[in-house]
């Protein structure tokens, strides 16, 4: 080992400082003399370098890897755990559901009940939001010769959406439950409570008119009432919500910001009259 004096080491830790700079400076000036010949060294020490990166990518690869590896299998038996209740407790509802389907048969049978008759229906595709009289409104393209007619109950494929206003040759245009034109007749399940779902041109319709001495409760499900024969009893419409300030809505099952295809329903009701049945007062007589 070759022992530097202590003046000597001095000396090149004074030079060393200025040495840098001097280099810097000098791989400066090339690099504005000659590009090409600085992106060709450049190029060969990445050439140079790119093995040894490689090399050293390779058990960080596979140390990222095998965590991975570890936080799925983690992730999966999570999941597992999760489904496994999850198909327990389907498992008890499907027992609960065919025990109380077996127990509906045999009241049916006992009581001689006469089924409803399956409800007619047609397909139509959404083509355009809003428009026309009505705020909240879509409007469905039915194609010619269509069976459909004011007063249809429009559902997709969660719940109630609304119901037919105005029918033309080839479109028809949907009044959804939101408008402030709707008023639809609704129960709550969890009392039996008879209400009005009202519209208001928000998100959920609210709820007024349930008897006095009966809340709505936060939760409650709701359908439809066969009030005046202008819907069915018992199609899902959505659930209760309570607002900060104390007031009931109505959170629906249906999307109506995502509504795409819908089902026209033809219960056989009276629905929404044409102007050409409603009663007019007869003139009076001259005297």
């Amino acid at each position: 080992m070759i022992r530097l004096s202590i003046p000597l080491r001095q000396a090149l830790a004074r030079l060393s400082l200025p040495v840098l700079i001097a280099v810097a400076f000098g791989t400066m000036l090339l690099g504005r003399a000659d590009a090409l010949l600085v992106e060709r060294a450049r190029m060969v020490l990445a050439d140079a370098l790119t093995p040894i990166w490689a090399a050293v990518q390779e058990p960080v690869t596979a140390v990222r890897q095998g965590v991975e590896e570890v936080q799925s299998l983690w992730y999966l038996r999570s999941e597992n755990a999760r489904l496994t209740e999850e198909n327990d407790r389907l498992r008890r509802w499907q027992a609960a559901a065919l025990a109380l389907e077996a127990e509906n048969a045999l009241l049916r049978r006992q009581l001689s009940w006469i089924p409803d008759p399956t409800p007619q229906f047609r397909t139509a595709r959404v083509v355009a939001d809003g428009g026309g009289t009505y705020a909240r409104a879509v409007l469905l393209a039915t194609g010619p010769q269509h069976d459909i007619r004011k007063g249809q109950v429009a559902l997709d494929e969660r719940g109630f959406v609304g119901r037919v206003t105005e029918v033309g040759a080839r479109s028809a245009r949907v009044l959804l439950a939101t408008d402030i034109n709707s008023r639809v007749p609704v129960i709550i399940e969890g009392s039996r409570a008879r209400a009005m779902m009202v519209g208001g041109n928000t998100a959920r319709p609210r709820l007024q008119h349930w008897p006095e001495g009966v809340q709505p409760r936060d939760g409650d499900r709701v359908v439809t009432s066969a009030e005046a024969g202008a819907f069915p009893a018992g199609l899902p419409v959505g659930v209760v919500r309570r607002t900060a300030g104390g007031a009931a809505e109505v959170e629906l099952f249906a999307q109506l910001e995502r509504l795409d295809v819908l089902r026209l329903f033809d219960f056989g009701l009276a629905g929404i009259l044409p102007p050409e049945a409603v009663a007019r007062p007869e003139p009076r007589g001259r005297r």
